[in-house]
């Protein structure tokens, strides 16, 4: 197979290189950043880029977010992220355009040559190879969203606010309505959050955590 790498350390890249070379494919190009990844992928149609996550300049999500634009332009493009750990949103953004030709591996859970190999060429072939925790995480992240998705646009308000550090009275001022009405508002919240009365800790605190978690 003709593939692309797009990783920042010398050493994994040549790693890498000399992995894949020896099990018989080419590697067309090497790519130390990911700044160059669509357009050298779009130039030369690989059968499977490999990318890492975390990238200059700023390592943190250059590689995936090059991943997702790539599939955004060309959505036959088949790749394999690895990473130290899970970018849950452009992770999500991946899975959710197609889990063809797609793969996101944890670098630690790859646990042999031939694990990472069979990886390879499952996705390049069209296939799927998704790290359980990747997937779990993404679960977790989508439950979060529905939950919050089950408010009122006035509860999503009130819980905007809540977010802010406001008091009920100045959530009422705010949104022009009684203290009282602010108060169902925030029963309402909790009791949708799942945040009982005999949760640990403040469920005022908790609910905003929800909220910005989501």
């Amino acid at each position: 197979m003709r593939l692309i790498i797009a990783e920042d350390s010398v050493l994994l890249r040549a790693g890498l290189e000399r992995l894949l070379t020896d099990a018989g494919h080419e590697v067309v190009a090497s790519l130390g950043t990911a700044d160059g990844l669509v357009r050298t992928a779009l130039e030369l149609r690989p059968d499977l880029s490999i990318v890492d996550v975390r990238m200059p300049p700023t390592f943190t999500d250059e590689g995936v977010r090059a991943a997702v634009e790539l599939r955004h332009r060309n959505p036959d493009a088949t790749i394999l992220v690895l990473s130290q750990y899970v970018e849950e949103r452009y992770a999500s953004e991946l899975i959710a355009s197609s889990t063809r030709g797609l793969g996101y591996l944890l670098k630690e859970r790859v646990a042999d040559v031939e694990e990472f190999l069979d990886a390879v060429a499952a996705v390049a072939d069209g296939g799927t190879a998704l790290d359980p925790e990747v997937v779990s995480q993404i679960v977790v992240r989508s439950r979060r969203r529905d939950v919050i998705a089950q408010l009122t646009a006035r509860e999503r308000d009130v819980l905007e606010l809540m977010a802010q550090g406001r008091s009920n009275s100045a959530i009422a001022g705010s949104l022009y309505v009684s203290e009282g009405s602010v108060e169902k508002h925030v029963t309402s919240i909790f009791s949708k959050l799942g945040l009982t009365a005999d949760e640990a800790g403040n469920r005022r605190v908790l609910a905003v955590l929800r909220y910005l978690e989501s």
